[in-house]
């Protein structure tokens, strides 16, 4: 690999190649791993988790499948969170500096071109979580936001409802968009106008899917329904609800995404969808793992892109409308 033999100071490797890849590693910072080019020696596996969501419950279920998988495997798994204060590029670098092998990079990173660019010049296996537009270069894990949105959206209709509001997610993540493209399919297949005053954007967190709400609830012809992209912004749609002396479901149903534990921790519980996080952690670990050890035995394998399957929970959250 040029990169390696780069770093390694073969003399094999030209001098205008030698020059491109070392502006490449300075422009990236990306910053060379002493044990790297000893592992295949040791046998030991560092593989790193990069974290940037704010949802406690989501993290929880995230690390959860991954620490899981990362034991079954016999591997070290190091946990990063993103900080918002960093560069995608700084980001990554501080994995390579902790002598990682691989990477999981789940969204919004792992939509980041520059990130993929990154993670190729230094030769770094990874497996993106939850992309939006997955690389060719890369595995992939996700589940189809779009058609399970539409699937949640379709329930809601079915039911009677026809005024129904939707809290989007984080727009720097690709989910997010593509469960409002699910919504607004279900809404075209049941010949409902979408309306954009129904629309109202979220960060995934409580507070932002309380404020979502309480705007949504304010409007002259309100909401009979909320669909929030998550399952945190779900329970603040609940706050919101019943700080206005709403009772949910009869006067407003709401309804979520994810079924982290955040959906059975509040009254009443939530109807949602079930993403299953912990099994697209695992399964990102494994493939990883998978990648890395065929990389050192010379082999290579093609590129997967893997869609887990989902699956809507009814619970206690949403009924007909009354009205």
């Amino acid at each position: 690999m040029t990169v390696s033999r780069v770093i390694n100071g073969a003399d094999s490797v030209r001098p205008k190649t030698r020059d491109r890849v070392n502006a490449s590693i300075q422009a990236l910072n990306y910053i060379p791993s002493n044990a790297a080019r000893s592992l295949a020696a040791t046998g030991d596996i560092r593989v790193g988790l990069l974290y940037s969501n704010p949802s406690s419950a989501y993290l929880s279920e995230l690390l959860m499948g991954a620490l899981e998988q990362a034991g079954t495997e016999n591997v070290q798994l190091i946990v990063n969170r993103f900080d918002s204060g960093q560069t995608d590029l700084e980001s990554i670098a501080q994995f390579i500096r902790r002598r990682t092998d691989g990477i999981v990079v789940p969204a919004p990173l792992c939509d980041r071109r520059d990130v993929h660019e990154l993670l190729s010049e230094a030769e770094v296996p990874a497996v993106l979580l939850a992309a939006n537009d997955p690389s060719y270069e890369f595995h992939a894990v996700r589940i189809d936001d779009h058609s399970a949105a539409r699937r949640m959206t379709q329930h809601l209709l079915q039911s009677g409802h026809r005024r129904i509001g939707f809290i989007l997610g984080n727009p720097q993540h690709g989910s997010s968009f593509r469960r409002l493209s699910g919504y607004r399919d279900a809404l075209a297949q049941y010949e409902v106008a979408f309306d954009e005053a129904m629309v109202r954007s979220g960060l995934f967190t409580y507070r932002s899917g309380f404020e979502a709400a309480e705007e949504l609830l304010a409007l002259p012809g309100r909401p009979t329904a909320v669909f929030a992209s998550n399952d945190d912004m779900a329970a603040g749609a609940v706050g919101a609800a019943h700080r206005r002396g709403f009772d949910v479901p009869r006067d407003l149903s709401v309804v979520g995404f994810d079924d982290t534990a955040m959906a059975t921790a509040i009254w009443p519980e939530l109807t949602t969808i079930r993403q299953p996080i912990a099994d697209m952690a695992g399964r990102a670990i494994e493939m990883l793992v998978e990648t890395i050890r065929q990389r050192r035995t010379g082999e290579s394998g093609p590129v997967r892109h893997e869609i887990l399957p989902y699956r809507l929970v009814q619970r206690e959250s949403d009924a007909p409308p009354s009205s």
